[in-house]
């Protein structure tokens, strides 16, 4: 087999040492980019020291989401963000990268989002809650179901616009991620149903 395989590639024929040269070169460009999409950090260091900062599952999850709606930003796709004040320094600058890296950095998001939220799930014991000499401190009871709900309200605002983008993506590579992050909505959709009905507190009249 070794003897025949060095006869192809140094064959006298020019033409076929060139298609296979350029065949090799296509098959290394259409494995690359997508392993260097899902190998690159979808984080910027900004967004790394936000997270770190954000130990309550409640606020961890704000920041991945916002994390999410900056790379729909980029990508100019339309999820409907929510009218926010100005954005803090501490976000540093806008994450850069190609399309389907930005697409990668969504998929990885929402994942981890899942991940934080069921790991609490599973082991509520390690969830780091408010200093409990804090003013009215909330327990895990009010954090948890927080967090599974605005989780569950962007990813409502995130599958319309996954699923339009499916539609008019043509790209293979692409549409892989995009299908992911669209199930992992559809789970998080699904998964708030569970929780109880939110108990919406009514204020004290003078």
């Amino acid at each position: 087999m070794k003897v025949e395989t060095k006869k192809v590639i140094t064959s006298s024929n020019p033409r076929k040492a060139i298609i296979f040269a350029l065949f090799c070169l296509l098959t290394f460009a259409f494995c690359f980019t997508p392993a260097n999409a899902q190998h690159r950090d979808f984080l910027t260091d900004s967004e790394i020291e936000l997270i770190r900062d954000a130990q309550e599952i409640d606020r961890r999850v704000e920041v991945l989401v916002h994390a999410a709606d900056r790379r729909f930003g980029v990508l100019k796709i339309d999820v409907q963000t929510p009218v926010a004040k100005k954005e803090s320094d501490a976000w540093g600058e806008l994450p850069k990268g190609e399309r389907i890296e930005l697409l990668f950095d969504i998929k990885r998001l929402l994942q981890k989002a899942i991940d934080d939220i069921d790991n609490i799930s599973e082991r509520p014991d390690s969830a780091i809650l408010p200093d409990p000499e804090e003013k009215h401190p909330k327990t895990l009871a009010e954090l948890f179901p927080k967090a599974v709900r605005t989780l569950a309200a962007a990813a409502a605002r995130y599958k319309p616009a996954l699923q339009k983008e499916l539609d008019i993506t043509t790209d293979q590579m692409q549409r892989g991620p995009i299908l992911d992050s669209l199930e992992s909505c559809e789970l998080i959709i699904e998964s708030v149903t569970k929780l109880p009905a939110e108990v919406v507190k009514q204020k004290k009249k003078n």
